[in-house]
Order: structure tokens, then sequence, then C-alpha cells
């Protein structure tokens, strides 16, 4: 099992870490970003060689927010 690299700086006084070696193994690249209470996962997958007359390189972005329920319900609450 390979160690996770964490890096940790502050930039205009907040904390922000960058961990990657620890999640998303199968991909060829990871990064969890944090910075206070928001955290990121990026992911990159790559052939391993290039296709043949291909001029560019097509990218595809999914995002997914994760609220937490307490979230969920002081949201509800406010709109009532």
């Amino acid at each position: 099992m390979q160690n996770a690299t964490i890096k940790t700086f502050e930039i205009g006084g907040k904390t922000i870490s960058i961990e990657t070696g620890r999640l998303a193994r199968q991909a060829d690249g990871a990064v969890v970003v944090k910075m206070g209470d928001t955290m990121i996962m990026a992911t990159v997958v790559s052939a391993k060689e290039a296709k043949e007359d291909v001029d560019f390189m097509p990218l595809t972005v999914d995002y997914q927010e994760i609220v937490s329920i307490a979230e969920k319900q002081s949201f509800l609450i406010m709109k009532c």
C-alpha cells in the first residue's frame, strides 16, 4: 500500500491541504484539496498511447455536489 503525500500551506490567511496517493489509486492521477470545510477530489485517467488522426483532447467533467442533511434541513426550514 502506497503512503499518502500531504502538503499544507497558507494563502491569504486560509490553510489549504493537498493530498495524493490515498484515494482513487486506479486513476492515473488523483488529488484531494481541502480548505476549511470545503473539499474537492480531482482525478485524471488517460490512454497509454495517443490515437492517430486526433487533433484535440476530449475532456469530460463530472460534477457532484454533496450536501449534509443538516444543511438540507436548514434550507427547507428557511424556504417554508
